[in-house]
């Protein structure tokens, strides 16, 4: 009898390990997962300012004249020199959101601008200036600068 206590003793006390090793597996696997998934999502997306802009907006830096260079609904963007990249940023597209302001000038929701342009202000009044289409798209306010998140799509 003696024999089969300690048989069972071990094999409480084994299954216990694995049991435990199991668990701190689990627990090293989700931390390593949370981990990576939370600087893909902080790595993609930038903060910056945004303001806008009037017309006329020809001639740009990217296409001069030509009117097709511009989106429909005339969601465009001119960027300061940080996002300028000596012009390869001309074409690319951003999804913008607005996150804060004076006054509450948030409007809900993203708007997908296209680059068409280098800041021509010295110095550039924000990282990125809007057409008043894409201003007015996401914030209640036209003259108010605005914090926003941005993202490369």
């Amino acid at each position: 009898m003696e024999t089969i206590e300690k048989l069972f003793y071990v094999y409480r006390e084994r299954k216990k390990k694995r049991e435990f090793v199991a668990m701190g597996i689990g627990v090293i696997v989700n931390l390593f997962l949370l981990l990576i998934f939370n600087n893909i999502k902080c790595g993609l997306s930038e903060i910056g300012t945004a303001s806008s802009y009037e017309p006329p907006y020809t001639p740009t830096r990217c296409n001069g004249n030509r009117a097709d260079q511009f989106p429909l609904g005339n969601l465009f963007v001119s960027v300061s020199e940080g996002l300028w990249d000596n012009g390869a940023a001309c074409g690319r597209r951003y999804r913008l959101k607005c996150l804060s302001g004076n006054n509450k000038p948030c409007r809900d929701g993203t708007i997908d601008v296209k680059v068409v342009d280098f800041c021509s202000k010295r110095p550039c009044p924000s990282t990125i200036v809007l057409s008043n289409d894409a201003f007015s798209a996401i914030s209640k306010s036209q003259r108010e600068k605005i914090n926003v998140e941005y993202i490369e799509i």
